[in-house]
């Protein structure tokens, strides 16, 4: 089936536009959807790759790549955002939005690609992540609780490694070599060793797989079986999908049956588990196996990295994640494709999808060989792939991190902007979940707005050192004015923007970002006069990996990104730069965990801030990943919960429908 027939059996969902717009739930619930098969199918997803979860949902599997290897790729489109406020600016609402005016208003094949989202944020401040108003995946009430389980899959994986450690530690601390042997590997009849498959690795590189086990000298035994782990550098902690504050800090191995082990750690959200980030940067089944097993969880006593495959629990892990590696498909308002897959914490992790579903709707969304190029500019599609929080975090990692794991790089780059969020980095009061929004929110204030455009303007110059070019997105909200929006676009030109369109997508749906459509489309083909006669430079990297120092690339993120003066490295920060330095990990690309409401570390400083000193208290590996992550001030690897939270509007009604999430 080619690319144009495919879509000329497209049928789109209409919409019942409803002013006032009601709440996110109610648009949901009176939206039929499509049959998951149907969008498969329009998709152009062979049935024998599709697997089912319901009506509305499914898992596409990872064949579909093999099947179309030769197709040359659709336009890869990343939005991003300005430094938002806590209600969030808009840029899943936009990537639906934009994709449903795409594939459902114009008939291109397009697909939005986003992360599952948190049940932690979901049952809290934040919400969900399926977009909003009139632009939104659907049902939303799936969309944000559970989907097919993949979170639930990564949870488990990661804890199992962490009672594998837990338990190997207190093994080791009761038992002698000749016992660890005897029961790791316990003789056969025959005198044979019975060597579990998951520590078969270990063996390799320990080089002892060239000789006999019973030929093993009791100091290759002891190597073999005793991985002599200090306490004191464990980095592998437990999760959960929950927003938990009391589990920031705890002390384990309290019961009197583990020795006196006794040792204070923590959990994460499930979501900054680096079995997550792996989730999402792996290429193949095979990739996830060979990334699971480099994580590591601690060092010895003498130094040496110890990891999931030292404690030979790899195999485990993958047979845990072996169906959460394919992608999930789900559908817009407008019945549109929607790729839903992994969900990296944007504070601490990467922030974006899966480079697997990013991949294979390429791959949908592409053109067959042989094609003229007029013929393949006419039936090219778009993914358009978010990158969560503003562009200093989901934006700068999908860019170093993301594309530098895929091999691909974005065509454009959409900014989200509002006026409500600039007019806070112009001096506006706070902006609070829950509480109703200061008068200067609500009325026409030019002089606020232009102040705090210069946020805009840091954003669109830092996404234009990677050689891409910026279309800021307006994101329209119910107070704007037309002079607010002309401001808006009159700073984004003058910073380097390609264009600045107004977007209407949460109340109009895919026509209210028409406009929008229009002009992705156009850039992403350089039709733009400014794109022709200054065409942007080759996509590249803000720095290198081989030949800079751990301290070199945080202090190139935090002065070309966040615009610090100086970098401070706290002790702890300095004591891992050496340990992993030495263990040869300085060659990796970084993430640095920070607020999101600020391009600092410190949530107060709104606009611009320059020359602060950025203090870096922390650095953790994520060796399977592939990437350091530095963790900045006091950021939180667990979020907690307000006094009013989102879960106590949730309820289930007799039909048993979800209400109230939003």
């Amino acid at each position: 089936m080619s690319i144009k027939s495919a879509m000329s059996d497209f049928k789109r969902l209409k919409l019942n536009l409803v002013k006032p717009v009601p709440s996110d739930y109610e648009i949901s619930r009176n939206q039929t959807p499509k049959h998951i098969t149907e969008v498969a199918q329009e998709s152009g997803i062979l049935s024998n790759e599709l697997e089912q979860y319901g009506s509305h949902k499914a898992k596409v599997k990872l064949d579909v790549l093999d099947r179309l290897h030769n197709v040359k790729n659709g336009k890869y489109i990343l939005v991003t955002g300005i430094t938002p406020t806590p209600l969030g600016e808009g840029k899943s609402t936009t990537t639906v939005g934009l994709a449903q005016a795409i594939g459902a208003q114009l008939g291109r094949k397009c697909f939005a690609n986003v992360r599952q989202p948190s049940m932690g944020p979901t049952f809290g401040v934040k919400g969900g992540a399926a977009g909003g108003g009139f632009s939104q995946v659907i049902p939303m009430d799936e969309f944000n609780m559970h989907i097919t389980g993949d979170i639930h899959a990564v949870g488990m994986a990661n804890n199992l490694l962490a009672a594998a450690l837990d338990t190997r530690i207190f093994h080791e601390s009761t038992q002698s070599d000749k016992g660890l042997w005897k029961r790791l590997c316990p003789e056969n009849k025959d005198g044979s060793r019975n060597i579990p498959i998951g520590l078969l690795p270990r063996m390799k590189k320990l080089g002892l797989d060239s000789k006999d086990p019973k030929e093993w000298t009791e100091e290759e035994i002891g190597k073999f079986v005793r991985l002599d782990v200090d306490p004191k550098t464990i980095t592998w902690k437990r999760v959960l999908d929950l927003n938990d504050r009391s589990l920031r800090g705890v002390t384990i191995n309290q019961a009197k049956t583990e020795k006196g082990l006794i040792r204070e750690t923590g959990f994460d959200i499930t979501v900054a588990s680096e079995v997550m980030a792996i989730l999402a940067l792996s290429s193949s089944l095979k990739d996830m196996r060979e990334r699971l097993g480099k994580m590591v969880v601690a060092s010895s006593k003498a130094g040496e990295p110890i990891t999931c495959e030292d404690l030979g629990c790899a195999g485990a892990l993958t047979a845990i994640m072996k169906d959460a590696i394919k992608p999930n498909l789900m559908q817009t308002l407008e019945g549109t494709p929607v790729f839903v897959h992994a969900g990296p914490f944007a504070n601490i992790s990467i922030g974006a999808s899966s480079v697997l579903a990013d991949r294979i709707a390429l791959k949908l969304a592409g053109t067959p060989a042989g094609l003229t190029p007029e013929q393949a500019k006419e039936q090219e599609g778009y993914v358009i792939t978010e990158a969560g929080f503003d562009f200093t975090m989901g934006g700068e990692r999908f860019l170093n991190i993301k594309c530098r794991s895929s091999g691909l790089a974005p065509d454009v780059i959409i900014i989200v902007a509002t006026v409500r969020a600039l007019k806070v980095h112009g001096g506006g009061a706070d902006v609070k979940a829950g509480l109703p929004l200061p008068l200067e929110y609500t009325t026409e204030n030019l002089e606020m707005l232009e102040k705090g455009c210069a946020n805009l303007q840091k954003h669109i110059e830092n996404a234009r050192q990677y050689g891409v070019d910026v279309i800021v997105a307006i994101n329209k909200m119910s107070n704007d004015t037309a002079n607010e929006h002309a401001i808006i676009k009159k700073a984004a030109l003058e910073a380097g923007a390609i264009d600045a369109i107004v977007s209407n997508h949460w109340e109009e749906g895919g026509q209210g970002a028409l406009d929008l459509a229009h002009g992705v489309i156009k850039c992403a083909n350089n039709e733009y006069p400014a794109q022709k006669t200054n065409p942007p430079q080759k996509f590249h990297y803000l720095y290198e990996t081989e030949g800079l120092t751990i301290e070199s690339k945080i202090e190139a993120l935090a002065s070309k990104m966040y615009g610090a003066g100086s970098v401070e490295f706290l002790p702890e920060a300095q004591a891992k730069i050496k340990e992993y330095t030495a263990q040869g990990f300085d060659n990796l690309p970084i993430c640095i965990a920070k607020t999101q409401y600020s391009l600092s570390h410190d949530a107060k400083l709104k606009g611009v801030p320059k020359g602060f000193v950025f203090p870096i208290r922390d650095i953790k590996a994520s060796i399977g990943a592939g990437y350091l992550y530095a963790l900045a001030a006091e950021i939180q690897t667990i979020p907690g919960l307000a006094t009013k939270c989102g879960f106590m509007n949730v309820e289930v009604n007799d039909d048993g429908e979800i209400e109230g999430l939003f």
